[in-house]
C-alpha cells in the first residue's frame, strides 16, 4: 500500500494505492493518529479510486479513526470508490455513518458551507 498525503488547514487528504488489509492496516491508522495528534487534524479524506482490496481490518481502520475524529467534532470522509470496494462498504454499514462523495472536490466543498 502506498499513501500520498496532502494536508490544507485542518484536513488530511490521503490516496491510498493498493490493498487495504491485515498487512497494511496498521500503516493506515499511524499516518492519520499521527497528524490528528501532531497537527489537529479535523478532517480526514480517504481516496480510494486505486484500492485494489479492503478486508475486515481496513474497514476496522476507516471505522475507528471515524470514532476518533468524531468526539473532537471532526469528519471522516471517502472518495472516489470503486464500485467492488464500495459494495463490501455497504454490507459492512459504513455508508450510513461515513459520508462518500463521487470526488475530492465534492468532499473539500461540503464543509466549506458551498
Amino acid at each position: 500500500m502506498n499513501l500520498e498525503k496532502k494536508i490544507e488547514r485542518l484536513t488530511l487528504l490521503l490516496r491510498i494505492d493498493g490493498e487495504l488489509d491485515m498487512h497494511t492496516a496498521s500503516d493506515l491508522r499511524q499516518a492519520i493518529d499521527s497528524e490528528i495528534e501532531k497537527r489537529g487534524i479535523r478532517t480526514v479524506i480517504l481516496n480510494l479510486q486505486d484500492v485494489q482490496f479492503v478486508d475486515s481490518s481496513g474497514l476496522g481502520v476507516i471505522l475507528g479513526r471515524y470514532k476518533k475524529l468524531l468526539p473532537l467534532g471532526g469528519k471522516l470522509k471517502i472518495t472516489n470508490v470503486p464500485p467492488h470496494i464500495y459494495k463490501i462498504m455497504e454490507l459492512s454499514g459504513l455508508p450510513k455513518i461515513i459520508s462518500f462523495y463521487i470526488d475530492e472536490a465534492h468532499a473539500y466543498e461540503e464543509g466549506r458551507g458551498a
